[in-house]
Order: C-alpha cells, then structure tokens, then sequence
C-alpha cells in the first residue's frame, strides 16, 4: 500500500511533495495548457522531490450521448494520455458513467465499445486506463470488465458510499479485487446526490475506514490510495490509514 494526495494544480501538487508523499494524482485537463504551463513545473517538482505522478482526467460531460463521447471525449482522452507519458505516467483514471438505474443498456453498450478503445490506446503507451465509481455497482462494471481485459477501476471509497444502504467497495473488493489498481480515499455522510460528495477529512464523516481498510488488507490490496481531501489535511489522513492497516 503506498499513500499520496490528489493535487486539482501545481501549487496541491507541490504541497504534496513538500509533505513528503512519494506520488500526487493530477488532474490532466487540456493538451495546451499541459504543456504551456504545467509539464515544466511538475518535472521541476518531481526533480526536486522525487515526486512520481499519476493522472485523473476530465468530467466526461455528456454521459448520456455515445455519438458526442466518441466526437469529442474519445480524442481528448487520447490526446492526454499522450500527455501523460511525458511524465512516465502509469495509471490514468477517468469518469465514464455506466449505472444501468440512469443510463440505458444501448447507450451503456455503446460506452462500453468506446472505453475498450481508450484502454487499448492507453495500454500501447503502457498506461492503465482505470474507471472510477460514482454511483455505480459492481453488477454495473462487470459487463465493461468481461469485455476488457486491459481495463482498470480506481476504486473511490466516498463515492461508494452514495446511493446505496451499504459502501460498495465492500462488493467491488469481493468480485473484482484484481482490477482495483487504485483508490481514491476521503468521507462523507452518506446521501443521494452529488451535493452529499462532500470529500471532508477522514473522522469528519460517517464512512467506516477501518472495516473497509481491514476487508481491502485481508484479500490482499496492496496498491496506491489517494486522499481526496484538502492539502492541509492529507498528513492526518495517512497517519489514520497506516494505523488501521497496521492494526488489521
């Protein structure tokens, strides 16, 4: 298990580094202003800390129009994961919404013929594509894991909280413990809409950490988590994660 901090820019990500953590999760957005402004000053920050790096990409927006995700998501993921081997970037997480309660089987069909080909692009430049949970259930990302071998999932243990009665990353690390390659850790109080995504630090919500860490170690989750909370309070987050991992 290896703990860094999800940087949204330059200044979260060097935070970070200055905190001692061995990698942040930026937000790779646009391919001009990646390299315009950012790859100098995370390769200065990386030089001067041994920063690594891992990517999160952009909201896919129109999650409902196959033919707009192909048009235009589809070309920018390509374009950033390009991006993102200019900093040895190994695994790249997106948003690709597929819950069956909201959007339908032939657009989810459709999707899914959409992501196999981002894995496949991403995987020719020795990237892990990996799709994050919003509010979807291990039933929901069993049909894009049996049709893509090459596929990833960051497993975001606030989100699974949302819009179920218990977490479902309780599910997810029973069924699929072998795609999770990442994790996004940060709490909440439960809730039904995206207002209740409130990403408070560890302690400040309702989220049980300990049976979920504890479940995550015993099947044998030995990968990266990234705190999704607020700079400042990612030092305490960590010291709360390597007690209870340590403790299981």
């Amino acid at each position: 298990m290896i703990i860094g901090g999800r940087a949204h820019n330059i200044d979260e990500a060097e935070l970070i580094a200055k905190a001692g953590f061995p990698f942040a999760e930026i937000s790779i957005i646009d391919k001009k202003t990646f390299f315009d402004k950012e790859l100098n000053a995370l390769k200065k920050i990386r030089d001067k800390f041994g920063l690594n790096y891992l990517a999160h990409g952009p909201e896919e927006g129109n999650a409902d129009e196959p033919e707009i995700l192909r048009r235009d998501f589809f070309p920018l993921i390509q374009s950033l994961l390009d991006c993102s081997a200019e900093l040895s970037i190994t695994v790249f997480t997106i948003h690709f919404w597929i819950d069956r309660r909201f959007i339908s089987s032939k657009t989810i069909e459709k999707k899914i013929k959409i992501l196999k080909e981002m894995a496949a692009y991403a995987s020719d430049r020795g990237i892990k594509l990996c799709m994050e949970n919003l509010s979807e259930r291990f039933s929901d990302f069993s049909v894009a894991f049996d049709s893509i071998d090459s596929l990833g999932m960051t497993l975001d243990v606030g989100h699974a909280e949302l819009l179920s009665e218990k977490n479902t990353a309780y599910d997810f690390s029973s069924h699929c413990l072998e795609k999770i390659s990442h994790m996004h850790i940060h709490d909440n109080r439960g809730g039904n809409s995206p207002r209740d995504d409130l990403h408070l630090p560890l302690g400040d919500g309702t989220i049980d950490f300990s049976s979920i860490l504890n479940n995550l170690k015993k099947k044998g989750f030995d990968k990266t988590i990234a705190l999704e909370i607020k700079p400042e309070y990612m030092l305490k987050g960590k010291e709360i994660i390597e007690a209870i991992w340590t403790a299981s």
